[in-house]
């Protein structure tokens, strides 16, 4: 989770929401994804017929889901992991230069573990992923007493990436 005595915090390597444009906590969150011909991955997904991979399609409608759950618990869990995808469906080609608008809606909460259905669809309309999908949440305190200073950055991380998804940024006046 963090670099060994730089307190850096490491996450996925992709990011992939890039803007969060609207959301109700418990209820519903919507963002979106701009897919750029320098994207790391597009070099071998295709070589000479680029699109985005469906699982990073996936990740993304996760990542919404995360991020509702922060939102709806005030960030509650420095860590929340996809535990279950279900009815995945891909439709359209997601390719450069292209949009990918993320849906998420909250169905269920349960103890640690949070269900939601998801969609994605290109800046066109067409769908490009349909999915339920299950997240599960929990605190690297839980696991010993060193992860309560990991929660700390992670959490603090995680607060502001928020506020740079949702232009939620404050000014300070010097």
């Amino acid at each position: 989770m963090t670099a060994s005595g730089t307190g850096a915090v490491f996450g996925m390597r992709f990011t992939l929401l890039d803007r969060i444009d609207a959301h109700q906590p418990g209820k519903f969150l919507r963002g979106c994804k701009f897919l750029a011909l320098g994207e790391e991955y597009l070099a071998d997904h295709f070589p000479s017929f680029p699109v985005m991979p469906g699982v990073l399609m996936l990740q993304a409608l996760t990542e919404a889901g995360a991020w509702l759950w922060r939102s709806t618990s005030g960030f509650e869990h420095s860590v929340i992991v996809l535990r279950e995808a279900k009815n995945v469906k891909y439709g359209t080609f997601l390719q450069p230069g292209r949009r990918m608008d993320v849906a998420v809606d909250w169905v269920k909460a349960d103890g640690n573990s949070v269900t939601f259905k998801g969609k994605g669809s290109d800046d066109e309309g067409a769908a490009t992923i349909s999915a339920t999908f299950v997240l599960h949440g929990y605190n690297l305190a839980e696991r010993g007493p060193a992860g309560a200073a990991a929660d700390e950055r992670l959490l603090n991380h995680w607060k502001s990436r928020w506020a740079l998804l949702t232009s939620e940024l404050t000014r300070t006046e010097t």
